[in-house]
């Protein structure tokens, strides 16, 4: 088990430096245009691709650090070149981490390589698991696996939504009930494999931010799938299911509840480096702004009002790395989070990317208000952070109940 530090080593710097580069010299000269056009930029996740950045291997690299570092690091400088685009070269990871999570090595070697495609045929691949009605109500999810016995299939019924890469994905990774009795233990991951019949995509949402992230839903009707693309196989499923039964009978549903918590806990700091990413580049540009831009004959840094609130925004920026790179560390140790720090991690970060970048667009004045400065699509950016992985209401509550060990409503 690594100690927790603060210094990157000379590895994990080199690979921070070229995933900067890449974000520098690729993603953010190509944000505004991708932004405007509202479309999954294919070809910057092609040049992803031919570098080793859009990858599994890559992912797995850094996924495996034993500083628990790398996600954070690279999840950081990719959205400091812009998030909309480097939400759509990370977004296959969901339904990647889904199957390593969950499935058979056979199930792993088969799917996860068609997700990615190659260099000259790039995939992508959704994860499928909000609905509706079931967003931060995770136990309200309606979609419904029934199986075929005689014909050794599933049959998927449902409508999911925000799903990324929904529709235009290869392969997709969709969550459903398979024992409405057991809430959130019977739920069940499928595999839908290319042009499957029966799976469409709805509504495509043109949104506030994140623009170059295709997101829509996901409709299924009638959705089969063979018996093999359940994820870890049936006889897992059903050893799975009937230690949940006999658990329920034992009163012991609300531990089992925790320890679902526990996984989503783990996974929320990468989502706290998205937004110091974001944070961080619209700190920059206002600071080099404010360094350059005169009124009154001097330049508007040598005013108080604006060094001081450049010097809040870089210290609450740093704060959020802390919180992340913390909570990413306790993860791959194994320690417990008693206080909710991923939680914490994510709740602190995705508020400091909203003010910070509103911060942004104050010191660059009506100039931060055009599309001619790039704080205005950071700033619209932002909002998703405390949405999605979790809203900011849903991690207080999650930090209230943990600290208090109270059930809290």
């Amino acid at each position: 088990m690594a100690e927790f530090t603060m210094e990157l080593n000379d590895d994990q710097k080199q690979v921070r430096d070229w995933i900067h580069g890449f974000a520098a010299d690729v993603i953010r000269p190509a944000a505004a245009e991708w932004d405007e056009r509202e479309e999954t930029p294919w070809p910057v996740i092609q040049e992803a691709a031919k570098v080793g950045i859009y990858s599994l291997d890559f992912y797995a690299q850094q996924f495996f650090d034993p500083t628990g570092l790398g996600i954070p690091m690279a999840m950081e400088e990719l959205f400091w070149g812009d998030a909309g685009i480097a939400l759509s070269i990370v977004g296959t990871g969901l339904a990647a981490i889904g199957v390593l999570a969950n499935g058979t090595e056979e199930q792993i070697g088969t799917w996860i390589p068609q997700m990615y495609g190659d260099a000259t045929d790039v995939k992508v691949a959704a994860f499928c698991s909000s609905e509706p009605d079931a967003g931060s109500d995770v136990g309200a999810m309606r979609t419904r696996a029934v199986y075929d016995e005689a014909k050794d299939e599933w049959v998927l019924n449902g409508t999911k939504t925000w799903a990324t890469n929904g529709g235009i994905a290869g392969v997709h990774i969709v969550v459903a009930v398979v024992d409405p009795e057991l809430g959130t233990k019977g739920h069940a991951s499928f595999i839908v494999p290319p042009n499957t019949p029966g799976l469409s995509q709805g509504q495509k949402f043109k949104k506030h931010g994140i623009r170059a992230s295709h997101t829509a839903e996901v409709v299924l009707e009638d959705c089969r799938v063979p018996g093999s693309c359940l994820l870890g196989g049936k006889e897992k499923l059903d050893e799975r299911l009937a230690r949940a039964r006999e658990r329920a009978r034992a009163g012991g549903g609300e531990r089992l509840k925790n320890a679902a918590m526990a996984t989503f806990e783990a996974s929320r700091p990468a989502v706290g480096a998205m937004a110091i990413g974001t944070a961080r580049a619209a700190y920059e540009v206002a600071l080099d702004y404010a360094k350059t831009r005169t009124q009154f004959g001097r330049p508007i840094i040598d005013n108080q009002g604006v060094a001081f609130q450049l010097a809040d925004m870089r210290t609450q920026i740093d704060a959020a790395r802390l919180l992340v790179w913390r909570a990413s560390w306790m993860a791959v140790a194994g320690k417990p989070f008693t206080s909710a720090e991923g939680s914490m991690s994510k709740l602190f970060a995705s508020e400091v990317a909203k003010k910070v970048t509103a911060q942004a667009v104050q010191i660059l004045g009506g100039n931060g208000f055009t599309r001619e400065y790039p704080v205005e699509r950071m700033h619209r950016d932002s909002a998703i952070y405390t949405i999605f992985e979790g809203t900011s209401e849903i991690q207080r509550l999650v930090i209230a109940r943990t600290i208090s060990q109270m059930p809290i409503r």
